[in-house]
């Protein structure tokens, strides 16, 4: 008996299923929370640009406000990612591997930029541009660079996902 009354075999294929039923979960998670963050996050800085350059901007500053909107939700819906995610990897086994724990140090890192370095640029911006103050050039340029750390930190988790270097799982 392996747990609860259930026979070895019932319990394997119990937890198989309970496995494709959190990747799931989890994959949908990532594609559904980093997708659009990586999107509007990218599109804010070119935005920005154009509210700067023009006098009448209140369209712009909408489309920007809604990108703002749309990584601030997003970035929390992203907590279902490791909710999912960790609870899966211990299902797998591979909770203490080297490519899991580069993944979960690189994806703090995305968050951590995301929150303290992406969100709170855009809101800054918003607030100036908002107050029709003039903004540097290289605001712009510094939003879409540290954007661009936090999509290139999503795309070397995602990698390392599907690699899975060192694993023993024939991928």
């Amino acid at each position: 008996m392996a747990s609860g009354g259930l026979s070895a075999r019932r319990w394997d294929r119990y937890r198989l299923r309970v496995t494709k039923v959190l990747l799931s979960i989890h994959v949908l998670a990532v594609i559904l929370a980093v997708g659009p963050i990586a999107v509007a996050a990218s599109m804010f800085p070119a935005f920005a640009r154009r509210a700067a350059a023009s006098p009448d901007s209140a369209g712009e500053l909408g489309s920007l406000r809604t990108l703002h909107r749309v990584c601030r939700v997003y970035a929390a819906v992203g907590i279902a990612i490791p909710m999912f995610g960790l609870p899966l990897a211990d299902l797998m086994g591979v909770l203490g591997t080297p490519w899991l724990i580069a993944s979960l140090v690189l994806t703090g890192a995305a968050a951590a930029v995301l929150v303290f370095v992406v969100l709170p640029r855009q809101q800054r911006v918003l607030a100036q541009l908002g107050d029709g103050e003039s903004l540097d050039g290289r605001v712009f340029a510094r939003l879409a660079m540290s954007t661009g750390i936090f999509n290139l930190l999503w795309a070397v988790v995602t990698v390392l996902m599907i690699v899975r270097p060192g694993s023993s799982t024939g991928v």
